[in-house]
Order: structure tokens, then sequence, then C-alpha cells
């Protein structure tokens, strides 16, 4: 395209052009106001705050896990990318959770007016939505939620085509995903190779589909590590730095998915590398169940228990807390609508503000920014009372 100059003093006066045309503009419009916002009601059509989705098919992931699909119920899907996630809003007894699940379908599976996605989900037995969702989302169930959540995806403006993912348990979801929009052309010529730490074979998540896509693409590489079945042919053990580098191949981004204990391996395995921040690139992490495993961890709080005092505009509601348990799980209980989206600290969804009391915050995952944590404001989803407390959260 050539751009035509028409002089000096033309080209530089073309702001005042602009100008008296806005003027212009402005001098023969309506006195009456007109509300209407077209760019805003095509960005709430486009991403609507609230879903409503539909279970369509459950299925066997591996003897643990369950694969369920989901189409919405009350328009299309937002465009999403391999490796965001959608937010449930879930009611549970009196309580109503929200959870938030990788999205294992890839982004073109959502697209026409058939389109769908799909979570795979493992039963865990310490954490309450799993189990949930096991018993009582079977077809025809609706399901309240939004999205796309994250910043745990391939970008081709940061990222290497060559992508080395590990992965651990359910952290094989986002990786599922990339591997099918590579299968179907949708990622460039990027290609994947997934390192997946499982224990046993029988209790591989995906492992039928991952074959399928490994077989259709070569550019989809599968290897599978198993820690506790000494008869399987392929790489036992765990991750190792020799493994990693024995399939790094040139140039690779690597991507983390899995436990926090797997993440504290591979964090170590990467700085030992020497692999940079821009070349390794982590989902968001949840805290464990134990608390007692966090770094830093005060000693013996896990026994105690701590009066809540919860402010809410004018309404103020006294609630019990475990410090075992974080604040965001405290309200849930108490069945105190509480925003969460991430629940590892990051997103900020949750963010509450300390008017008294002793907290706990993990250094890991802590995403505040330096002014929230010098005026006292805290993530309720990794925040854990030291004391009794009064906080401030916001009115859902």
């Amino acid at each position: 395209m050539s751009i035509k100059v028409k002089g000096f003093l033309k080209d530089v006066g073309g702001a005042s052009r602009v100008t008296a045309l806005r003027q212009q503009s402005i001098d023969n419009a309506s006195a009456k106001a007109d509300p209407r916002d077209p760019i805003r009601a095509l960005a709430d059509a486009l991403h609507p705050a609230s879903m409503r989705f539909q279970v369509v098919s459950v299925r066997d992931s591996s003897p643990t896990a369950k694969t369920f699909r989901l189409k919405s119920t009350d328009g299309h899907i937002p465009v999403f990318q391999s490796g965001q996630y959608v937010n449930f809003r879930l009611k549970i007894g009196e309580s109503e959770l929200t959870r938030p699940y990788t999205i294992s379908s890839a982004p073109y599976e959502a697209r026409g007016k058939d389109g769908y996605i799909e979570i795979t989900v493992r039963r865990n037995r310490p954490y309450l939505v799993p189990d949930w969702l096991f018993e009582h989302a079977v077809p025809g169930t609706e399901l309240v939620g939004n999205m796309p959540f994250g910043t745990f995806y391939w970008e081709p403006m940061r990222d290497s085509k060559n992508i080395v993912a590990l992965a651990g348990g359910s952290g094989i979801t986002p990786f599922f995903s990339m591997a099918k929009e590579i299968v179907r052309g949708k990622m460039g010529d990027a290609r994947i190779t997934i390192l997946y730490g499982s224990v046993k074979s029988d209790d591989i998540i995906l492992r039928d589909e991952l074959e399928a896509l490994e077989k259709e693409c070569d550019r989809v590489k599968v290897v599978n590590v198993l820690s506790g079945d000494p008869d399987w042919p392929g790489e036992k053990g765990f991750i190792t730095r020799e493994l990693i580098e024995k399939y790094s191949g040139e140039d690779p981004t690597y991507f983390f998915c899995g436990p926090l204990v797997m993440f504290r391996l591979i964090q170590k395995i990467m700085d030992e590398m020497g692999v940079t921040c821009r070349r390794f690139r982590h989902d968001v992490l949840s805290h464990p169940a134990d608390p007692t495993q966090i770094e830093g961890w005060p000693a013996g709080n896990e026994t105690k228990t701590y009066s809540i005092t919860v402010k809410r505009g004018v309404s103020e509601t006294v609630i019990t807390a475990s410090g075992a348990e974080p604040v965001a799980v405290a309200l849930e209980r108490a069945a105190i609508p509480v925003d969460t989206h991430c629940r590892g600290g990051e997103c900020g969804y949750c963010r509450s503000q300390l008017l008294s009391g002793e907290i706990f915050v993990p250094a890991f995952g802590d995403g505040r920014r330096l002014m929230d944590k010098e005026m006292g404001w805290f993530h309720a989803c990794s925040t854990w009372p030291l004391s009794d407390l009064t906080i401030k959260i916001p009115i859902l």
C-alpha cells in the first residue's frame, strides 16, 4: 500500500481538519442523548459475564477421571485458546462455590452451532467439587459458568514453535487441547512433545485419545513416564533433567501443568538447565489440601480455630474458620458468596480487605500488587487466618 504525500503543510495540518470535522458532527448531533453503545453490546454478546451450559455426555477417561462435554444453552461459546479455563458457579448444599477447570477440548471444536467444550476431571477426595461432578453431573444437568480465563497458552509472538510440555496427573488437559489444535492445523507449524508423568499404565488420563493424535500427526509426540509400574516398557521413574534434555530438541519453550510437588522438582531442573523465564511457562498452581506442605507454613496453625467477622456493605456476619483452610473456603462453608476464579492467588477476583488480625499468605503464587500488600488487601483463596479476623469482601 502506498501513501500519497500532499505536501508538508497539508500533511501536518491534517489534525486540524479532523478536529473541524469532529466539531461539525457535534454541532449536527441531536440534543437528545443516545444511550446505546453498540461496541459494549457486541462485547457483552461475545464475552458474556455468565453462561448456562448443559452436560450432553460423560465418558471415562481413565479409572479415576471423566470427561464432561458441555454445550451452551443461551448462545455461542466465546473464543478461547488451548490452555485457558472455564469457571463454574455451583450450588452445593447451602453454599455457592466457584471452581476453575481447564478446557480439555480444542478451540476449533467450540465453533459453529454444534460447538461444545469439554473438561476432564479427576476424582479427588480432599476437594469437594470433583466428587460432586462425578456424582451429580449427568447428561441434561445444567451448570452456570463463564469463560475464558487464564494466560497459559501458546503465543507465537513470544514462544518458540517447539513446545515441550511437562505434565502430571490431570495437568495433561491443556496439552491435550494443544495437541488437537496442532493436528487440525490450527497452530501454524508448531509441534508438541508431551512428557507425561503418571503412576500406573492403567490410569493414564486420555491415554487412548493421546495415542490416536500421535498416530495422526508427526508433530505430536507423547512420552509416558511411569513411577509405579515396573513392567512398563517405556520411560520409568520421574521426569528428570536427563529425560527432558533427551526429548527437548532445538529451541524449546517449556510448559508445565501438574501438582505443586512436581512443579518444585521441575522448577529446580529448569534453573539447573539455565532456562529463562521467557522459555518456561507454568499454569496457576493450586495450594495443597494439606497446608503443612506449604513452604513457610506456621507450625501448629492447622489445629487452631478462629472467628472471622465478615463485612459486606452495612451487613456483618461472624463465622468460624479452621486454621487449616483458606479464608475463601471458610466463606463458602458458611454459605457466604465469594467470587474466585484461579484458586491459586493470582487472578485477584477474590480480592478482599483485612481490617484487623493476622494472616498467612504463601510467597509462591502471591499475585497481589505491592500497594495491595502495603494497604492490607489479600486474595481469599490463598490466605489462611493466623488469628481472629475482621475482613471486608465485595457484595455479590
